[in-house]
C-alpha cells in the first residue's frame, strides 16, 4: 500500500508541474494561483487510495486524480464569485486579487483543463470514467443551483438541504472513490460501495463545514468565522432552527435575518439562538449518523482491513477536522 502522505505528496507535486501556456497570463495565473493554495487535497487523495485498495501500482489512477482537484477548484472559483466570498483557504478570492470577468473565463478554463487529464485515463476505461465525470459535473450545477434558490426561501425543509449538499458537495466525494475503483479494476459491487461511502462521508463533512463556519477558530478555519450567518446562508443549522416549533425564538431568528448591520451583533444574536434551540447538538448528531453510513459502506468493501484503514483513519480525521 502507498502511504498517505507519499500520495499526497504525488499530488501535490504534479500540481506544480502542471504546465500553463506563457500567454495571456491573467487567464492562466488565477489558476495556477488557486491550485497553488494550500488545501487539503482529499478528493484527488481519496481517488488514488481507492485505486490502491485494489491495486499497488497507482499511477493510471494519477491523472483522473488530478481531474477532479482541477474540477473541484473550478467550483470553488465560480462559487466564490456567487457567494461574493471574499477569502479562500486564508488568501484573496481569485475575484477579489483579480476581478469577476477574470475569475469566469480562467474557471472556464479549468472545465476544460480537468477534460484534458481526464482524457488521459486508460482507453479502456475512458467511457465509464467520462459517463461518471460528466453526471457528477451536472449533479454539482443542480446543487449549486438548488443552494441559490434556498437563498429566498424560509420555507427550506431539512430533506431539502440534505438533497442539496448531496449534490452540491457529496456525489463528488463518491465519484472521487469509484473513478479510483474503476481504474484499480474493482467489481461493481465495491465501486458502488465505495462511492456511497463517498456519499455519506460528503454529506457529513458538509453539516461539519457549517457547524464551523459558526463555533471554529477563525486562525485555523481559514474563512470568517459566521459568514453564513452574515449572508443568510442556508445551512444545516439555519435550516434546523427555521424549523423550530418555538414560535418566540423563530420570529427573532426571523428578524435578524433581516438585519445587515452591524455584522459581529448579528453573528452574535443568531449564535446565542442557535445555542437555545441546540442547533449544533443537533447538527452534530445528523453527522454522526451519515459518518456511520459511510463506514459501514467503508466495511463492506471486499479487501482486507488493514488496506482499508487509511480510509477510516482519514474519515476520522475529516470528522474531527478544526479547518
Amino acid at each position: 500500500m502507498v502511504g498517505f502522505q507519499e500520495i499526497l505528496s504525488i499530488i501535490r507535486q504534479r500540481i506544480e508541474e502542471i504546465p500553463y501556456p506563457e500567454q495571456p497570463h491573467r487567464l492562466y495565473r488565477p489558476i495556477a494561483y488557486l491550485l497553488a493554495l494550500k488545501g487539503k487535497k482529499i478528493r484527488p487523495a481519496l481517488t488514488l487510495l481507492a485505486c490502491n485498495l485494489f491495486k499497488e501500482d497507482i499511477n493510471e489512477a494519477v491523472d483522473m486524480a488530478l481531474a477532479w482537484e482541477i474540477f473541484h477548484n473550478f467550483t470553488l472559483m465560480h462559487d466564490d464569485v456567487m457567494d461574493k466570498a471574499d477569502i479562500r483557504r486564508g488568501q484573496p478570492t481569485v475575484h477579489k486579487k483579480w476581478d469577476e470577468n477574470t475569475a469566469i473565463l480562467s474557471g472556464d478554463s479549468m472545465l476544460i483543463l480537468s477534460y484534458k487529464y481526464l482524457a488521459k485515463s486508460p482507453g479502456h476505461h475512458l467511457p465509464e470514467l467520462l459517463d461518471l465525470f460528466s453526471t457528477t459535473a451536472a449533479e454539482i450545477c443542480e446543487g449549486q443551483e438548488y443552494d441559490m434558490q434556498f437563498e429566498n426561501r424560509l420555507d427550506v425543509t431539512e430533506a431539502e438541504y440534505l438533497n442539496m449538499i448531496r449534490l452540491k458537495t457529496a456525489v463528488m466525494l463518491g465519484a472521487c472513490l469509484k473513478s479510483g475503483a474503476i481504474l484499480g479494476d474493482a467489481d461493481v459491487k465495491d465501486r458502488n460501495l465505495l462511492y456511497d461511502f463517498g456519499l455519506n462521508l460528503g454529506i457529513a463533512f458538509q453539516i461539519q463545514d457549517d457547524i464551523l463556519d459558526v463555533y471554529g477558530d477563525p486562525a485555523v478555519f481559514g474563512k470568517k468565522i459566521g459568514g453564513d450567518i452574515l449572508c443568510n446562508k442556508k445551512t444545516y443549522l439555519l435550516v434546523t432552527a427555521l424549523n423550530t416549533e418555538n414560535r418566540q425564538e423563530k420570529d427573532e431568528l426571523l428578524r435578524w435575518l433581516k438585519t445587515s448591520t452591524p455584522e459581529e451583533k448579528k453573528i452574535e444574536a443568531v449564535t446565542l439562538l442557535y445555542n437555545k434551540l441546540s442547533v449544533k447538538e443537533k447538527a452534530r448528531d445528523k453527522m454522526e449518523d451519515y459518518y456511520q453510513k459511510a463506514i459501514e459502506s467503508l466495511n463492506g468493501v471486499n479487501v482486507p482491513d488493514e488496506k482499508k484503514a487509511v480510509l477510516k483513519n482519514l474519515a476520522e480525521e475529516l470528522m474531527n477536522r478544526k479547518s
